[in-house]
């Protein structure tokens, strides 16, 4: 004989709830990505235009441009952290061509490139040059 005043949830309530959980998740997952990536990319940008604005000040005290950490440095090492030649901030390698210039290199141009590699997903690489212009490389 059943109470009439039974409580609880009937096991059919309690699946339809764990679907519903389930698809909702299954759809923002993907969009967190996407929106994390997005975010990755334009911090990286971001970063470029620092480096481009702050490679004009350090040639215009120099009269050469600055390798990265140098340029890191003049901004209190706020782009990234340093390793010997390059640097990293978040899931990008920044880096410049050659990995280590000569002062002589310096004085007319530089190429930086930031890349992100991560296993299992596409490269994505963008190049700054001395004339302040970001270019994406790949995909």
């Amino acid at each position: 004989m059943r109470k009439e005043k039974e409580r609880g949830f009937s096991l059919i309530e309690l699946l339809l709830v764990v679907v519903i959980i389930g698809v909702v998740a299954a759809l923002a997952v993907p969009a967190y990505q996407r929106a994390t990536k997005a975010a990755e990319n334009g911090a990286v940008f971001s970063t470029l235009r620092v480096i481009a604005s702050t490679q004009v000040t350090f040639f215009s005290q120099n009269s050469r441009f600055g390798r990265l950490a140098e340029i890191n440095q003049v901004v209190g090492n706020g782009l990234g952290v340093n390793t010997p030649d390059r640097m990293i901030r978040g899931t990008f390698l920044f880096e410049m061509t050659p990995v280590v210039p000569t002062d002589a290199e310096l004085k007319s141009e530089y190429v930086i490139t930031a890349t992100r590699n991560i296993p299992g997903e596409p490269m994505i690489q963008y190049e700054l040059t001395q004339t302040g212009e970001i270019k994406q490389i790949r995909p």
